[in-house]
């Protein structure tokens, strides 16, 4: 962590803001006046020049009274879910230290679970909030898709850019939420009447042992009921209602790994729409400065400026279509839950070929908020076998301070049923 204070407006009013006494820590995608934005690159720190400004979610966190400690290392041009940085090191993993730590916002991730910092900022593009909170075993939310400022913020894809935040605990998170969250016109918060757990989204794991999928029904039944819980799958529910997905789903019907074809199809578009607009934004700083870049990245950066555009129309008019399935799934009152990645952290320094597999699996699992723009909350369900395990909540665009409070009501009886169903397991076998 490159290590500075930032401190909150001083007034005798101070110790009655909302985030007095709390610190935390900020991605080096952020700008903070008068200091350079690496972007987890040192050719990108040497060619370009202080920040004229600071990010609005920075000073709206310094003006709740929050302390900034400094910036964190991400993955370089934010191109990675891993972690791993071949310039500045990787962040150790405090929940698991011989597995990598999540990318890109790894460092941020890091800070909170070593608890360095109270809190703090990344964003999430691909997955860069949702991935290391996962892995480093605490909460990550992403935030509906354009609800927060990413002004200041250097641009991956203006279509999935999001700003999120990394807490150890559900109290501290919705803290910050309260804060960095717009307020709603209607600040009534309504009961979940409907809980869609599907379970080929939980057979993306490989197997249904690690008992998550278990843990999750047996939760929301306890908690809200089970007339609640709904097993539709995930997968014909997407190629019954988006019309526009029979173009692309024939690819990925033929996959030997355990996968959803439609989700499959759903990451595809994603990352096509990401790579034009990564393009775009640094394709001719790429060309120019031909930038030193870790194994990895080198070949993603590649590929992203040299590729080409494909059928955009058909893309957006899959996106319309996927936004409106989801709408009709979950409603103003449900909750979609999903894996939030389709398995362990990878361990420290795997060889890329060996990570493509999981990596596709995962981009199914994180395109569904992604394309959609919905917004998902990655929670800790504690550490078994020396990894962390979690699950994701998702909720409609716009109904973020909704998924905080069902997370709230739910995360006692998760934590419950966990270690239930893993003290009866690790008995039996």
């Amino acid at each position: 962590m490159e290590r500075f204070e930032l401190l909150p407006p001083q007034s005798q009013q101070t110790e009655k803001l909302p985030l007095h006494g709390l610190t935390f820590a900020i991605k080096d995608i952020f700008d903070v006046s008068g200091r350079v934005t690496g972007f987890g690159n040192p050719d990108w720190a040497r060619t370009h020049g202080p920040a004229a400004a600071t990010s609005p979610v920075v000073l709206a966190a310094l003006a709740a009274g929050a302390t900034g400690v400094g910036k964190t290392i991400m993955d370089e041009m934010g191109c990675s879910i891993d972690g791993e940085n071949a310039h500045y090191g990787t962040p150790t993993n405090p929940c698991a230290p011989d597995r990598v730590p999540g990318g890109s916002s790894s460092g941020s991730a890091a800070a909170v679970a070593a608890k360095l910092v109270d809190f703090s900022l990344g964003t999430d593009t691909g997955g860069s909030v949702r991935v290391p909170a996962a892995y480093c075993g605490i909460f990550g939310l992403r935030p509906s898709h354009g609800l927060v400022s990413t002004e200041n913020v250097v641009p991956m894809s203006q279509m999935f850019d999001t700003v999120g935040w990394f807490a150890r605990d559900i109290s501290t998170l919705s803290r910050v939420s309260n804060v960095l969250l717009p307020l709603p016109a209607d600040n009534t918060i309504k009961q979940p009447t409907q809980f869609t757990i599907p379970k080929d989204c939980f057979e993306i794991l490989g197997s249904l042992r690690d008992q998550t999928y278990q843990v999750l029904n047996a939760s929301i039944a306890k908690r809200f009921g089970s007339d609640a819980v709904d097993n539709r799958n995930l997968g014909e529910f997407v190629s019954n209602n988006v019309p526009k997905i029979g173009k692309f789903i024939s690819d990925f019907s033929k996959s030997e790994s355990p996968s959803v074809p439609a989700l499959s199809a759903i990451s595809y578009v994603v990352g096509c729409l990401q790579r034009s607009e990564f393009k775009a934004n640094h394709a001719e700083w790429v060309n120019t400065v031909k930038p030193n870049l870790g194994p990895g990245i080198r070949e993603r950066v590649h590929g992203a400026i040299t590729s080409e555009a494909g059928p955009m129309e058909e893309f957006h008019v899959l996106r319309t279509e996927f936004k409106a399935a989801l709408d009709a799934l979950v409603k103003d009152d449900g909750i979609l839950v999903i894996p939030t990645v389709p398995g362990s952290p990878p361990k420290l320094r795997t060889e890329a070929a060996a990570l493509e597999n999981f990596r596709a699996r995962a981009f199914s699992l994180l395109a569904i908020a992604g394309l959609s723009g919905f917004c998902q909350l990655s929670i800790p369900l504690g550490v078994r076998d020396g990894v962390p395990v979690s699950v994701s909540l998702v909720a409609r665009h716009g109904a973020d301070r909704f998924l905080l409070s069902v997370a709230e009501e739910l995360y006692e009886a998760l934590k419950e049923e966990s270690k239930k169903a893993w003290s009866s397991s690790d008995s039996s076998s």
